[in-house]
């Protein structure tokens, strides 16, 4: 069957709901840090990880002009578990590689022992949309080179995790028909086109969260709210473990699916992945089911009534973060960022600098670190907005990389004196405060 595909796609900016920290507006791609084209170095090697581009072209990407793609591979030698894959939209290749040098996704990365593999696809969305074209093939050669890169010989045959906006989710749902076996859990951010792909049973036992904005989600020709539903309805036809999100009052180009994603991701983890390398489905007695218009949710074990209009999702966790998302559109952060670690004063001629290592807190990132002087707050880093942050239309990260973790004082102390550092994640929570004494 051959498809006509048009899509016009307003790529727009929009504004963010702020945190304690603080969040930035760019209405204008062009105005955000690293908006237009980055500069991605081939690799970047550090004690921790490794971050790397490998490019695909000529014969090697017969789906597109060229495609990009960005890894994040965990320090050491354990064997990974996994790869979290991000593909992007129409249009928004523009932006460049981006999130695999984001610190959140790498927190989560590590957390899980996972590879993460972004894609910048230069080319027509009509074709790299469908994995059958090339895309899927482009893929797997992307990932036989990043194990002869790595060492990590595993990287070519471990279960994928997927995200997918818009035509990225068109190409989500076509990788969990053709690869079901290979993807651990699917997240699709208002995936388009609303295919009437026939799913096997292998691709039922697969959890998948789809989202959409309804009458707001794009232009009309994309489909992506009939994709969401109509995903939705067959899926859950076959008891499979899909999830549908409905974000009123948001848009095709504004969701925080990143906070539910997360955990969706995790709790599909938790259950899916065994010490043989199979996946395994979901535990029944671990499940829950939601309403998606009362908003209400409860253990799938024991209930008696008819199920298929019920949304069911991996575990009680990722049910009430479901609810959350449903209801307010976010899914917040309840517990605070780890502690700063590594800190370190020296003076540099009549300044003091201060540095510092911090891991980013897996569930909504870092907002900003607060730095003390004998207990009293002295300075932000950075000074105004977000350490690093994501924009709400494709998940982009900015800006990349990251900053320094460090903070000068003009006028290092004369005495002695207690020197502390604090993490502030997105949602504002802090962490412990991590205190060095200073002496000069």
């Amino acid at each position: 069957m051959k498809f006509t595909i048009k899509i016009a796609m307003a790529i727009a900016m929009l504004t963010a709901v702020c945190c304690q920290c603080g969040q930035p507006r760019y209405d204008n791609p062009d105005d955000k840090p690293g908006g237009k084209e980055q500069e991605n170095p081939e690799e970047v090697t550090t004690p921790v990880d490794s971050v790397f581009q490998i490019t695909l072209k000529d014969d090697d990407c017969n789906f597109a002009d060229w495609a990009d793609y960005g890894i994040y591979v965990p320090a050491g030698k354990r064997r990974l578990q996994g790869i979290l894959i991000l593909q992007h939209g129409c249009g928004m290749e523009q932006f460049g590689l981006t999130r695999h040098y984001d610190l959140q996704y790498q927190a989560f990365a590590r957390k899980w022992n996972l590879a993460v593999v972004e894609t910048a696809i230069h080319g027509t969305c009509g074709l790299w949309g469908y994995p059958e074209k090339g895309s899927a093939a482009g893929l797997e050669k992307v990932l036989a080179k990043a194990a002869v890169k790595t060492g990590h010989d595993e990287i070519i045959t471990v279960p994928w995790l997927l995200w997918g906006h818009s035509a990225g989710g068109f190409w989500t749902l076509g990788m969990l028909r053709d690869y079901p076996e290979r993807i651990i859990a699917a997240v699709c951010y208002s995936a388009a086109w609303d295919p009437d792909y026939a799913y096997t049973q292998t691709a039922a036992e697969v959890p998948l969260l789809l989202r959409h904005a309804g009458k707001d989600d794009g232009d009309p020709s994309s489909k992506c709210p009939e994709t969401a539903r109509h995903t939705f309805a067959k899926l859950r036809a076959m008891d499979a473990p899909v999830s549908i999100v409905l974000n009123s009052g948001q848009n095709h180009n504004l969701s925080f699916l990143r906070t539910m994603a997360i955990p969706f991701w995790e709790a599909a983890l938790k259950q899916r992945l065994s010490s043989s390398g199979a996946l395994q489905p979901l535990d029944r007695k671990q499940t829950w089911l939601a309403d998606t218009t009362t908003f209400e949710i409860f253990k799938e074990d024991g209930y008696t009534g008819n199920k298929t209009r019920l949304a069911r999702l991996p575990d009680e966790a990722s049910a009430k973060a479901w609810k959350e998302f449903a209801t307010t559109n976010v899914v917040t952060d309840k517990t605070a960022p780890a502690a700063p670690f590594d800190v370190t004063a020296n003076k540099l001629g009549e300044v003091l600098e201060i540095s510092w290592k911090a891991v980013a807190d897996v569930e909504s990132g870092i907002g900003c670190f607060n730095i003390y002087k004998d207990g009293t707050l002295i300075g932000r880093v950075p000074e105004t907005g977000v350490f690093q942050d994501y924009d709400r239309n494709g998940d982009n990260t900015y800006p990349v990389p990251a900053p320094a973790m460090k903070y000068r004082l003009t006028e290092a102390p004369s005495k002695s004196a207690r020197i502390g550092v604090e993490t502030v994640n997105r949602d504002g929570l802090k962490s412990t405060i991590t205190e060095i004494k200073y002496k000069p």
